[in-house]
């Protein structure tokens, strides 16, 4: 949504922390660091009740560049944390982020684990193409028989593809923005904040440093825009069947869409498919009345509230019986 659609009297320097930032210029990383910022004052977000969750790699300093809560976590494993801290306080407004190394590596498992889940929170990835901090090694992004200037030899493995597998994996809202396209990527983490369920953004950036192939001209003349298409992403909690499964086609054809044209925007959200949170609270209750991070579960000196005995005996026990 647009500026004169949503008013707000907070602007991006109130998200803006007070760090230096060593991106190289012209990385793609600044406009979607700025694009995060306009997005959270659109939506007025608490700062204390917004946490962002970095990975490994430039992408992974994003946590630091903001004035929310954050957390640099394990390479490939962003989602586990984000989704940690979404299920002990749901009211927190959890934003994972990696790269396209970090996320659809080490961390492809916990990639389509998380779309099986539907927590509600967002994902974004950085996706350059390269591992930009550890000096241009082929991500899974970049295509079979690609090279780019940091590579010795061409890539001999076939690549990933973001869109297509976060449709498949079960994440109910997916789209693709464009780093340098500030204002439409704003618009998608906006949109993308206010579903209910996961939300997967793949974000287009050049790495002037290390990608010499995907460049500002080589998107400048092939992407387009899905909405200016007529393209028909979302699905009704009453749609049918036949038209559920006539979107997905649709969403997994314009992801395969590589070359002359490139799409950008909202490929799929899928208001049919019920949160992991309300069923969790069907089958636990209590953790609708009481989230976790209410629980009191130390005293004033830390010392646990739990009776622990019990548990010990249990090991005990066993190790007795382990012995004989």
């Amino acid at each position: 949504m647009g500026d004169d659609t949503l008013k707000t009297t907070l602007s991006a320097k109130h998200y803006q922390a007070d760090q230096i930032n060593d991106w190289c210029a012209g990385c793609g990383d600044h406009g979607i660091l700025r694009a995060l910022e306009k997005a959270m004052a659109k939506l007025e977000l608490a700062r204390d009740q917004t946490a962002v969750f970095g990975g490994i790699g430039c992408s992974g300093k994003t946590p630091y560049y903001l004035n929310v809560g954050g957390v640099h976590t394990l390479h490939g494993r962003v989602l586990s944390f984000a989704a940690g801290a979404k299920l002990a306080n749901p009211a927190l407004n959890v934003i994972a982020i990696g790269g396209d190394g970090d996320g659809l590596s080490i961390g492809a498992g916990h990639f389509v684990n998380s779309g099986r889940r539907n927590l509600d929170l967002l994902y974004i990835l950085f996706n350059n193409g390269v591992y930009g901090l550890t000096k241009g090694q082929a991500a899974p992004t970049l295509r079979i028989g690609e090279k780019t200037r940091s590579m010795p030899r061409c890539v001999i493995q076939q690549h990933m593809n973001p869109i297509a597998l976060a449709v498949i994996s079960g994440y109910t809202w997916v789209a693709r923005g464009y780093a340098y396209d500030v204002p439409a990527l704003t618009d998608l983490v906006v949109a993308a904040m206010q579903h209910r369920g996961i939300a997967f953004l793949e974000v287009l950036q050049p790495c002037p440093k290390y990608n010499d192939l995907h460049t500002k001209d080589w998107y400048g003349d092939r992407l387009y825009k899905l909405s200016d298409d007529g393209y028909q992403a979302l699905i009704a909690a009453e749609t049918d069947a036949a038209s559920v499964q006539q979107i997905y086609n649709e969403a997994l054809a314009r992801a395969a869409q590589w070359g002359e044209l490139v799409p950008t925007g909202l490929f799929l959200q899928d208001l049919s498919k019920p949160d992991f949170r309300s069923q969790l609270a069907g089958l636990q209750p209590g953790i609708a009345r009481r989230p976790p991070c209410q629980c009191v579960v130390t005293d004033d000196s830390g010392r646990t509230q739990i009776d622990l005995e019990p548990l010990f005996e249990t090991l005990r026990i066993a190790a007795d019986s382990s012995q004989t």
